[in-house]
């Protein structure tokens, strides 16, 4: 991960300096001296659409007007809070009081927000490289909070240059990833995400194969003139076309050959078949760790066509 202290929600609750700073009146009141974002789980919505957060003996609440931060004068939607019970929520401690026999800490995830969109994404440019947190998938792309909840779309067609029917092909929610800052919206803040240039150029990925051998893929397109299989995320090739196949099954196929000038793989199908239980899918391998990418280029030089991202 890099050292961008904004990180997405769930990052940071399991940490030791977080967990000790939940459960101590004194902790607390340090973190709001010194305006540290925390983290907590939100328990509970109450009637009033206010959460509340395991803060053990003490309790924990975020009003609903502090749930999220919001354009000015745009108002906080209930599906907003609603959707937080259960998972992990950043937030500032604006006060604690008493209220009756119970000590009472009024915190904020919108302030923390704002923090975080201030101090943090406002800084960030196309072609930076950041860490994120899938939300939610969606068949044209998947959401991914990019700091203290705020989420960002990355659309089906940046996830890869192998194409794929749905994110899940590639992603389950929770999954931590890293992606490249695409475009950013200057009059809302909002980031659009890429992920496809940190997966490896054609050659990087055509390295880890050679002529001859038998490997497994899986089949993402069926077409008249032939069946596309993945074998890796950034790299697919093709088969003749043959009865019976369709995507999502995996393949046992035979490399026939491999033109870096075409940018090509030929392959011959030996297998096809369904995994009875296909799992998540498995982890990704990033080939780019820089922290910005300027101009990415997928293709070979000997190649005729020019593949690139120019950020």
């Amino acid at each position: 991960m890099n050292g961008n202290s904004y990180k997405p929600e769930g990052m940071s609750y399991g940490t030791s300096e977080n967990r000790h700073d939940l459960y101590s009146v004194a902790a607390l009141e340090k973190a709001r001296d010194s305006g540290r974002i925390l983290e907590g789980v939100a328990t509970v919505c109450t009637e009033e659409m206010a959460l509340k957060v395991d803060l053990g003996p003490i309790v924990g609440l975020i009003p609903k007007e502090e749930a999220v931060w919001t354009p000015e004068g745009e108002s906080v939607k209930d599906i907003a809070v609603i959707t937080r019970v259960g998972k992990p929520v950043c937030f500032k401690v604006l006060r604690i009081e008493q209220q009756g026999t119970k000590t009472v800490a009024i915190l904020s995830r919108r302030l923390a927000q704002a923090e975080c969109r201030n101090a943090y994404l406002a800084s960030l440019i196309p072609g930076d490289v950041i860490d994120a947190k899938l939300t939610h998938l969606e068949p044209f792309g998947a959401f991914a909070d990019v700091g203290c909840g705020i989420v960002s779309l990355l659309p089906i067609d940046c996830i890869s240059v192998s194409r794929i029917s749905h994110p899940s092909d590639r992603f389950y929610p929770g999954m931590e990833i890293k992606a490249v800052v695409k475009s950013i919206d200057y009059e809302t803040g909002r980031l659009y995400l890429s992920q496809k240039e940190l997966l490896g150029t054609w050659e990087e990925n055509a390295a880890a194969f050679a002529i001859g051998q038998t490997v497994s893929g899986i089949v993402r397109s069926v077409e008249s003139y032939g069946i596309f299989i993945e074998l890796a995320p950034n790299l697919a090739g093709l088969a003749e076309w043959k009865e019976g196949v369709f995507p999502g099954q995996i393949a046992a196929v035979y490399i026939k050959n491999i033109i870096p000038e075409k940018m090509k793989v030929k392959l011959v199908l030996v297998d096809c078949f369904s995994a009875s239980d296909p799992g998540p899918p498995p982890p990704l391998s990033y080939f780019e760790h820089r922290t910005h990418v300027d101009r990415w280029v997928y293709s070979p030089d000997c190649s005729g066509k020019l593949v690139e991202t120019v950020f």
